[in-house]
């Protein structure tokens, strides 16, 4: 047997949805993490909550794309691909690469299973599949044998062929066994013959690989040399909880979650509801409009107000959102971006919200628009937001998306001990600049503009509060004209002097040509910038954080280069506010397939663009 040493490997599981693949690339994946390799996942599954088994449309998978480097991406073409029947081969074989390793039960390629996934012919024997490396293991047979002494019936059975996977595939690279078997133990406590019906598959996998004579290669990733710290695996909605814990924490503010279970932002609410040790509450509404109601009723209270949602619920959440601006309050609005209209693709990512976020509410209401950039810098965006929210007070979106929000990499712990606190300032006497000694909720501080702030109940501090315009200072209901101009005036002054940090510009050789993104684009693009360098071309790349307001010297920036190019998972909606503020050297590049970009095609974007051949 040859151990072959590689840098990277791109592996993507494939089957029915109710084949246990989200379960399986999840255990893998932390194998991975807990080998200390540097990892990037991409989740995908079937809107369907039952799609019929065994057509393509049906075909749940996910893509593990391990490296001893830091890397930025799942990876643009799986090396491996493990298709557990015909329709999860048809689904995903055209993304391999040449050469690539196909493993299958060739039991699962009967007539009714060729016919049902759209197959004429079989392509394990059609020659089809001569540029792959195909490997026929009967992974549901063996795994029969091997759970047959609990005496499983053959369906329970079947469903532990993901773990003789996951067992084969720990032996072809090296990946360490120790606590994959307690996890699947402790995983399935309450049905402890299923616990050792996976334990059993897991082991088989393992052995068979050990024992058969059909790999003569294995492979080894070295682990990758990270920053020092303490490391766990984190997806992006996990880390969008565990920073609005933090932000409560840090303020000393409870957290108040009112949400309505919507793909794919409902894991961000089971993160949070595991926490209830700390001063958090869940809510789970009735619908939209009562969760956002909820969210802004607690921040009137003193609390710190979470709303979470994707796009069409946060078009439900805009009246809501609206009062908020109005009456300034703090509240954080979470939109984990999906492909639409309507329900559209309530599974797939895109980057479809943001001229939602920026304009998607009645008259003038603006509100500060932040959006991470990887699944680990969701925690950090998610503590940003809510110091503006609560500094400024006002309401903050925060737009993540599909990708990040499934997606999963390492994540250097924090030291919450070094995070700048959160003064929520709220008042504690009356502040009128007259002689009554009133309380005015509408002063305002002078350096932010942000209004006072009174926990109702405070002695002394009763005031009235609503959606009626506010007369300036002393908050009463106000139709004068002028008042209504100066506090729609002051409102915009507000969010457009929110402090946020400069753009910074990664730009070692003096480039001509800007590469410019939001949000999940972060990885693809650097990646592709990292080729293009390695081939000798000069790109710059930068990243927008920050998207109301824009950093100061945006304009600046834009101004130093000769092409600007953005790519979107859109139509361009970046690209349309840049060009509003007189950018005239914008290029669109943009995509709304539902799937994030790869490396390489936005190389070759670039490429064509800086030798003139695309336009």
């Amino acid at each position: 047997m040859t151990v072959v040493g590689i840098d990277k490997v791109v592996v993507r599981f494939a089957g029915d949805s109710g084949d246990g693949m989200q379960l399986l690339g999840d255990r893998f994946t932390l194998q991975a993490a807990a080998f200390g390799n540097d990892l990037a996942t991409m989740p995908d599954y079937p809107a369907e909550i039952r799609a019929p088994q065994g057509t393509v449309h049906g075909v749940s998978s996910f893509q593990v794309h391990f490296a001893d480097t830091d890397i930025l991406t799942p990876g643009d073409t799986p090396d491996v691909l493990v298709a557990f029947n015909p329709a999860a081969l048809k689904a995903n074989v055209e993304d391999l690469r040449a050469g690539g390793v196909v493993i299958v039960d060739p039991d699962e390629f009967t007539k009714r299973n060729l016919a049902k996934a759209g197959y004429e012919r079989d392509p394990l024997t059609d020659g089809s599949l001569r540029h792959l490396t195909l490997h026929r293991v009967a992974m549901g047979a063996i795994t029969l044998g091997a759970v047959k002494p609990l005496g499983t019936g053959r369906k329970d059975a079947l469903r532990s062929r993901n773990m003789f996977a996951l067992g084969l595939l720990s032996w072809m690279y090296g990946r360490p066994t120790d606590g994959v078997e307690h996890a699947l133990r402790a995983k399935f406590a309450k049905l402890p013959t299923v616990a050792e019906a996976n334990v059993l598959a897991f082991r088989a996998g393992w052995n068979y690989g050990e024992t058969t004579e059909m790999f003569a290669t294995t492979y080894r990733v070295a682990p990758a040399a990270l920053p020092a710290g303490e490391y766990r695996r984190v997806s992006g909605n996990a880390a969008l909880a565990l920073g609005l814990l933090t932000a409560g924490w840090i303020s000393r503010m409870k957290v108040v979650l009112g949400t309505y279970p919507i793909t794919p932002a409902s894991d961000i609410l089971h993160e949070l509801a595991r926490h209830k040790n700390f001063d958090l509450l869940t809510i789970q509404a009735e619908d939209e409009i009562a969760a956002v109601g909820a969210a802004l009723g607690a921040s009137f209270g003193g609390a710190l107000g979470v709303t979470t949602t994707s796009g069409p619920g946060l078009a439900l959440k805009s009246e809501t959102i609206g009062l908020g601006v109005m009456t300034e309050l703090p509240l954080v609005i979470v939109d984990v971006q999906r492909g639409g209209p309507s329900t559209g693709l309530p599974t797939k990512t895109e980057q479809a919200d943001l001229l939602q976020a920026r304009f998607g509410r009645h008259g003038e209401s603006p509100v500060p628009v932040l959006a991470p950039l990887s699944p680990s810098d969701c925690f950090d965006t998610a503590v940003e937001a809510a110091r503006i929210a609560v500094t400024y007070r006002t309401p903050v979106l925060l737009l993540s998306d599909g990708a990040l929000a499934n997606g999963s990499e390492p994540w250097r712990l924090p030291k919450i001990a070094e995070l700048a606190p959160i003064d929520p300032g709220f008042a504690t006497g009356p502040n009128a600049t007259d002689d009554s000694g009133d309380y005015w909720p509408y002063l305002r501080d002078r350096e932010t503009l942000a209004r006072s702030w009174a926990i109702p109940g405070t002695p002394g501090l009763e005031h009235r509060i609503g959606g009626l315009e506010k007369a300036e200072r002393t908050g009463a209901i106000s139709y004068d004209p002028a008042n209504h101009e100066a506090m729609v005036r002051t409102r915009q002054a507000k969010i457009d002097g929110i402090a946020v940090p400069d753009l910074d510009v990664d730009d070692p050789d003096s480039a001509r040509t800007l590469v410019l993104g939001w949000g999940s684009t972060y990885g693809p693009i650097r990646a592709a910038v990292r080729r293009l360098r390695s081939a000798g071309r000069a790109v710059a790349q930068a990243h927008l954080r920050h998207l109301n307001p824009f950093p100061a010297n945006l304009d600046d920036v834009l101004s130093r280069y000769d092409r600007v190019v953005v790519p979107e998972m859109n139509l361009g909606q970046l690209a349309l506010l840049l060009r509003a503020r007189g950018m005239t050297d914008i290029v669109s590049h943009t995509k709304v397939t539902g799937l994030p970009f790869k490396a390489g095609e936005l190389e070759d974007v670039l490429m064509d663009l800086m030798e003139g051949v695309a336009a």
